[in-house]
């Protein structure tokens, strides 16, 4: 008896241990910091939109340097355009578990092959403004380092 509640108390801690969510690493910078200053007002009765604070309007039009996560926008091995995160697609709300990240609309200059492990980005930071439905942020002619 104690030979099988000894074995019921292994198989349910293996379990538990297999369950765990793996950990990534962190790819908060300063910038990335400065990125998630945005928000959400109501900027008219009944009209919501983004405000984006004076320190994140100041990195408009710069180029600047990310670390962060590639979150695929469509199937394939090699990717021009995708998105950005501070978080691994796993972590994403929309495709595994988490809050909801800064992201980054990528443009870069050359394909990239996909992968799940951090990478860092440059490239000229551009906030999208207008309304629109496209992403309020954008990292044009991006490339590796």
């Amino acid at each position: 008896m104690k030979k099988l509640v000894f074995l019921v108390v292994l198989c349910l801690g293996v379990q538990v241990l297999a369950a765990q969510v793996r950990v990534h690493t962190d790819m908060r910078t300063p910038t990335w910091n400065i990125i998630g200053l945005r928000y959400d007002a109501e900027l008219a009765p009944g009209k919501w939109g983004s405000v984006f604070p004076p320190r994140l309007k100041a990195l408009n039009n710069k180029v600047i340097e990310l670390p962060g996560y590639i979150i695929p926008t469509k199937v394939g091995s090699k990717f021009s355009e995708f998105m950005f995160s501070i978080v691994p697609l796993a972590s994403c709300p929309y495709c595994g578990s988490g809050d909801i990240p800064s992201m980054i609309e990528v443009k870069m200059v050359a394909a990239i092959p996909i992968t799940e492990k951090p990478i860092k980005l440059k490239g000229t930071f551009l906030i999208n403004d207008s309304g629109d439905d496209r992403s309020e942020f954008f990292l044009l002619n991006a490339k590796l380092l």
